[in-house]
């Protein structure tokens, strides 16, 4: 079972990554409700379809949304992935049009200009087969699919560096909830295992090339970030695909800043300490 509470160690509370997420009496009660035959949880409960607007194509279409504050937030990884309880929102942020093929993150979906529709257009719209429908919910493969034809439609629309950065980082955060939840009876676990822990660097590369690139031709806040949150997303960025030397610079950017608040601090200390159990 993936280990719910991995990233705490950014806290330095790694020393409670085993902690149960219910007590004795929490337990009993979910124990009571699956004996009575009520699930203590369900996907589809917190999911309904929400109602779109197109700005490529002005046609409306439903897509599969996560209700508003029925998820708990329970940890961030380091490279700041939020974790939930039960379920993982991360799956519905990438918004599709069924019709012509547009798709972005929801935080970028109602923001495309002229040009960029006339692109989208050319280059999605007149080859776009539609998208199939799924389930009640949505798997993480289908999670993937979607996020990754939002990274296509950046990347036609020439998005900002910045758009295109998130899409990869976003994408890497699915892959590896997908293999968190990887069955470990596969017959082949271990290939896709390796596979996808691949391509979830790959992504992760990706990511922090364009935030580099970002970060000296653009406006903070970036995606809903201010620097230092950037800073300290690009120091575990290069951590984790092994620019060590290039997270170094960056974490003493976050810890000499005077806009950075002593929790990032803190967590960049923390990232400071994994590099040096790397290197070393």
């Amino acid at each position: 079972m993936a280990n719910l509470f991995s990233g705490l160690e950014a806290f330095g509370l790694g020393n409670l990554s085993e902690m149960d997420i219910y007590d004795e009496k929490e337990k009993e009660e979910a124990k009571k409700q699956i004996e009575e035959g009520k699930p203590s949880f369900s996907e589809e409960d917190i999911i309904f379809d929400k109602t779109y607007s197109c700005p490529v194509c002005d046609q409306e279409f439903k897509t599969k949304t996560v209700k508003s504050g029925k998820v708990k937030l329970l940890a961030l990884d380091t490279d700041l992935r939020p974790i939930y309880q039960d379920m993982d929102p991360l799956k519905y942020d990438a918004i599709v049009c069924p019709n012509c093929g547009f798709a972005a993150l929801g935080r970028f979906f109602k923001y495309v200009s002229s040009t960029q529709i006339a692109l989208i257009k050319k280059n999605i719209t007149a080859s776009f087969r539609g998208i199939k429908e799924v389930g009640t919910t949505f798997s993480y493969d289908d999670a993937i699919t979607r996020h990754k034809l939002a990274l296509v439609n950046a990347i036609v629309k020439k998005s900002k560096t910045s758009e295109r950065a998130y899409t990869c980082l976003k994408t890497a955060w699915v892959i590896r909830g997908k293999t968190e939840h990887l069955p470990k009876e596969l017959p082949d676990y271990d290939k896709q295992l390796i596979e996808l822990e691949r391509e979830e660097l790959d992504f992760v590369a990706k990511a922090y090339v364009g935030f580099e690139e970002a970060f000296s031709k653009e406006d903070f806040p970036m995606c809903g970030m201010d620097e230092p949150t950037i800073t300290l997303l690009m120091a575990e960025l290069a951590r984790r695909i092994s620019k060590f030397d290039e997270a170094g610079r960056w974490i003493s950017k976050v810890l000499i800043s005077r806009d950075a608040n002593e929790r990032i601090k803190t967590k960049a200390r923390d990232i400071k300490d994994l590099i040096k159990e790397q290197k070393y």
